[in-house]
């Protein structure tokens, strides 16, 4: 419920804001005078001049030249200096990993090459 009242609220300011546009470009064009734009808003003249002033001025910035594209993500430091800290120690984990490995397998291979030279002394001396 809460939801819906704010979605209903922000449609409402919307159209409202979509309302005072369309004062401002019937002005702008000659259709009504300032004072009859600012009668219709229910504000006073100056009021509606501030209005006009931001509003052809967002105008403006909106309708600018602008590079082609999604806009770039700005780049959070923090995130990145995590990110790298994180692979480092990936790195890390990754090489410590193989390191139990290759002494795994050497142990084995010591073990096997201790019991094959008992093995053959033992043969040795039965002759």
């Amino acid at each position: 419920m809460e939801e819906k009242g704010r979605r209903h609220k922000k449609e409402k300011e919307q159209k409202l804001a979509r309302e005072r546009a369309l004062v401002i470009l019937q002005v702008r064009s000659g259709i009504l005078t300032a004072k009859e734009g600012s009668q219709l808003l229910g504000v006073s003249r100056k009021t509606y001049y501030e209005w006009e002033e931001k509003s052809l001025k967002a105008m403006a910035l909106a309708l600018g030249n602008r590079p082609a594209g999604r806009p770039p993500v700005p780049v959070d430091e923090e995130k990145e200096t995590l990110r790298e800290r994180i692979w480092e120690l990936e790195k890390k984990l990754d090489l410590a990993g193989k390191t139990i490995e290759v002494k795994e397998f050497l142990g084995a291979y010591e073990e096997f090459r201790h019991k094959g030279a008992k093995k053959n002394r033992s043969i040795g001396k039965r002759r």
